[in-house]
């Protein structure tokens, strides 16, 4: 994600890739991936912490409390936020199917 490397991005998310925003919206794979590669949305940070994953076969759910930033459309954002993702196991590797965030705050763009 820091490296704003839409095709980078797009090998780990499956062709159905939904996301759910902190404001509730819900978009798509080709959307994100389009405003990554437009430039319209950048991440200059991407950390996760307390990560938490309960494996069901070939399923897999992810938990865990991250912060986000960059810019998107030329305006600064800092996110604490709750992520949830849900990948599967397919030719030989795991692909996100879905991503769910929750606010927990925003911080100061500076921070």
């Amino acid at each position: 994600m820091l490296t704003n490397d839409a095709d980078a991005i797009g090998r780990f998310m499956a062709p159905d890739w939904v996301i759910i925003g902190t404001d509730g919206s819900v978009d798509g794979r080709e959307r994100f991936l389009s405003l990554i590669r437009s430039g319209e949305l950048t991440h200059d940070v991407m950390e996760s912490r307390d990560i938490q994953v309960r494996v069901f076969g070939d399923v897999a759910f992810a938990v865990a409390e991250g912060t986000s930033g960059g810019q998107f459309r030329g305006q600064p954002f800092r996110l604490v936020e709750r992520v949830s993702c849900l990948f599967h196991w397919s030719n030989g590797g795991w692909l996100c199917h879905s991503t769910h965030l929750s606010l927990i705050r925003a911080v100061p763009a500076e921070a």
